[in-house]
């Protein structure tokens, strides 16, 4: 019998968005999967019980009561402050999500210990297969654009190039830090409003990309720091090639009216590239957006969920700017899962296939156990720098 598909209501402090949509949940009926959402889980996306019934799904009034029914259960957030805490979750149940494993070991530890096969969607390789199941990319889309809205909202004068009776108001000067997905998109957008942007990523095989968007590429390749692994996932710069970077932007930060930053790396803190004194070398009334504040940062001064002033410079530290975008970004990020979904359930039961390079980066734990190397190393690593405990 082909599994049923569980949605659970998110209970994340300002998390709206839900793992499921009307569209996605029509896909995997017509794929033969039950479906059971809880009660509400899409209001705040836009989606009443209605929707979700009309499409051949049922509603759950509890979360126990989407756990009983369904044994793949689809979240938005898995793990971190404000994600379910899973109770009654057990070894019959097969998690899919976004769940941050580099940066919640423990949390992914504790997730094992019941049981339950758990499967970061976060983790997908960066693979043309994989792209349909893109969590990630299709979630950076959002915070990309809404960065740029948010700074425009902030900032003290237009974007555009404006003519007027009395002469000419020039456009604003947009710098973007890294240019993945939510870089580019945040570059996208900025020049539809028809600002001058600029941007810079470690990586200058990307100069194309950005230039092809109508930016200007930043050329520090003397000082560039960090690159990117075999995955296509961002990797770390050491001390002295992040002092050579910062020293190098400075100028151009310092000649911008709105800065939006980007830059992440999975399951470390976010690298500095905006030190305090290229802050103060910034105008009065210019806007950053620091798109890397749940990890810390790309500023120095960055406070993660708060907007800080700093000598007369807006800092804003962005968090989970795609649930304030609910209804796009839950219909992007449903697509994913329920793609990934088909993906992995096959001839009526969920394979696992240990030589599928998608169920591969994406498995964390089974059979109580953490079996994604990198997850456990980081376990391992933590538990060895915490303070040992002395008793006479």
């Amino acid at each position: 019998m082909t599994p049923t598909v569980g949605i659970a209501d998110e209970t994340g402090d300002g998390e709206r968005r839900v793992a499921a949509s009307p569209a996605s949940v029509r896909a995997l009926v017509a794929a033969e999967h039950a479906v059971v959402v809880q009660s509400n889980a899409g209001a705040a996306a836009g989606w009443p019980d209605e929707e979700y019934t009309a499409v051949g799904a049922t509603i759950a009034a509890s979360t126990a009561e989407v756990l009983k029914e369904a044994s793949v259960l689809l979240c938005v957030r898995g793990s971190g402050p404000g994600a379910a805490t899973w109770e009654g979750v057990g070894s019959s149940h097969v998690l899919a999500g976004l769940f941050d494993p580099l940066g919640e070991p423990a949390a992914m530890q504790r997730l094992a210990e019941t049981g339950a096969t758990i499967l970061a969607i976060d983790l997908l390789p960066r693979i043309t297969r994989a792209q349909p199941m893109d969590v990630l990319s299709s979630q950076a889309t959002v915070a990309g654009y809404k960065a740029v809205i948010l700074a425009a909202s902030l900032a003290p004068r237009l974007f555009p190039m404006l003519t007027y009776a009395a002469g000419t108001i020039p456009p604003a000067k947009v710098l973007v830090l890294g240019a993945g997905v939510a870089g580019l998109q945040a570059i996208a957008t900025a020049r539809r409003l028809g600002a001058n942007v600029s941007a810079y990523d470690v990586r200058a095989a990307v100069r194309e990309q950005i230039e092809s968007l109508g930016a200007r590429f930043v050329d520090l390749a003397d000082v560039a720091a960090g690159g990117e692994d075999a995955s296509g996932y961002a990797t770390g710069a050491d001390a002295d090639e992040l002092a050579r970077q910062q020293e190098a932007l400075a100028a151009e930060i310092g000649g911008s009216d709105v800065l939006v930053t980007t830059a992440l790396v999975p399951g470390q803190r976010s690298p500095i590239l905006v030190t305090a004194a290229a802050i103060k070398g910034m105008k009065p009334g210019s806007v950053i957006v620091d798109l890397a504040a749940e990890r810390g940062g790309n500023c120095e001064g960055t406070v993660a969920g708060k907007t800080v002033a700093i000598g007369g410079v807006i800092l804003v530290g962005a968090e989970n700017l795609a649930a304030t975008v609910p209804q796009d970004a839950s219909q992007m990020l449903a697509r994913n899962l329920a793609n990934f979904v088909l993906h992995i359930a096959k001839e009526g039961d969920i394979d696992l296939d240990g030589e599928d390079p998608i169920v591969q980066g994406t498995l964390v734990a089974r059979d109580g156990k953490l079996v994604n190397e990198r997850v456990a190393g980081l376990l391992s690593a933590t538990a060895a720098d915490a303070p040992s405990t002395v008793t006479s």
